[in-house]
């Protein structure tokens, strides 16, 4: 035990040695950077102002208090931080990366000590990734496209500690172009959801620049349609048959599940809104006396329900649901797992940021099947509601 101690003692040493010896190199050559940086500019009316201290890890440690030289005006700069900048450079990014997967600040500082030897404290991770807040701040501002053939609205629920650990939303707007590639326009952090957040959310997108939607899509929150209506009073609003089916099947006997499961699809596979109106019909003679209450249901929702079929049918299978955006709702809350309640609002929009970025890098080369297929009809409809892009831009 004690040969084990006298040995760790030993390497210690060593090691404080040689980083002594290559801080000591180091401040040589900054001194002789100097010197010739005055030589080879004598028309600077310059002259030393001491130095300044800072760390700087190495493949041989972190060497704290290094003395670097300065000038009054901080002309001279010396190169011996490059490659160590190189350095900096990859821990950064390689912290951000963790971070973006998932990884808590905690995991990623043990990490880090694992293989480079020194410890990082969380909040020196957490002081890392606040790097992206300004790139966070950018991507929320920046204009978006005019025009959106769909946007599709959902919003999560995570654990949020601020004075105390609480639930709060996470609005999140996914929008489809016009020639069909899906685009992650915004999250917004807080609260419980609710319309009033909503229609203050796509008031932030239309602002930014998208003006003109053909179809809404999202579930059965109150308040939702009124909303999208206020903002975007010329889009349709559709309401997710699955999370309909759903519903009505929760308020339904097992034995009777699935008979009314086979009848509810007849509607919601029609042709047209005029089958799907038969089929309603149909649904109201056989379940009303039973179900009273889910044939009401289906009749009161039901243009909400068939707005899809307005539209061609190589795009329907895409947007009677919300099953785009629930399966990004699902990435987010993978990434954020590990970490059981976020500590800040800032650290859940880190997260949902470089998530939501990856997702637009990969989606912008993905276009969105039967898209190119509709895409004469969809600029049909655009010019119908909207007027063709010339006679928008004399309007305004």
């Amino acid at each position: 035990m004690s040969s084990s101690i006298g040995q760790n003692n030993l390497e210690n040493q060593l090691d404080e040695m040689v980083r002594s010896f290559v801080q000591e190199k180091l401040e040589t050559i900054m001194k002789e950077e100097m010197n010739q940086y005055f030589e080879e500019h004598p028309e600077l009316k310059n002259y030393k102002n001491g130095s300044y201290k800072r760390h700087l890890d190495t493949k041989y440690g972190r060497i704290e208090n290094l003395q670097v030289p300065r000038d009054r005006e901080n002309a001279f700069q010396t190169e011996v931080f490059q490659p160590y900048q190189r350095y900096e450079q990859w821990l950064g990014e390689t912290i951000i990366t963790m971070y973006q997967k998932g990884m808590s600040t905690r995991e990623i500082g043990r990490f880090l000590e694992r293989i480079l030897g020194h410890a990082y404290t969380p909040s020196t991770i957490s002081n890392i990734t606040d790097i992206v807040m300004d790139d966070i701040r950018t991507w929320q501002e920046r204009s978006l496209e005019k025009r959106y053939s769909v946007l599709y609205l959902d919003g999560t629920y995570l654990k949020l500690r601020r004075d105390d650990v609480a639930n709060e939303v996470v609005y999140v707007v996914i929008g489809v172009t016009e020639d069909g590639y899906r685009e992650i326009l915004g999250f917004y952090v807080g609260g419980k959801e609710c319309s009033t957040g909503w229609k203050e959310v796509l008031r932030d997108i239309h602002t930014r620049g998208c003006e003109e939607v053909l179809l809404g899509v999202f579930d059965g929150l109150p308040g939702l349609e009124e909303a999208m209506k206020e903002v975007y009073p010329r889009a349709d609003v559709q309401r997710c048959i699955v999370h309909k089916v759903r519903n009505t099947l929760n308020q339904v006997r097992k034995k009777d599940q699935s008979a009314v499961a086979e009848d509810v699809k007849s509607i919601y596979q029609s042709n047209s809104t005029d089958e799907a109106h038969k089929q309603l019909e149909a649904f109201r003679e056989k379940w009303d006396k039973k179900y009273p209450k889910i044939a009401k249901s289906w009749r009161e929702d039901f243009s909400a329900l068939t707005a899809f079929m307005a539209y061609p049918s190589s795009i329907r299978p895409m947007i009677y649901t919300t099953n785009i955006i629930e399966r990004t709702m699902k990435e987010f809350k993978k990434r954020l797992k590990t970490m059981n309640s976020l500590p800040s609002e800032q650290a859940v929009e880190k997260v949902i940021y470089l998530v939501s970025d990856e997702c637009n890098t990969k989606w912008a080369t993905r276009k969105l099947r039967g898209f190119k297929e509709a895409a004469p009809t969809l600029q049909q409809m655009f010019e119908e509601r909207y007027g063709s892009p010339t006679e928008t831009q004399v309007e305004e």
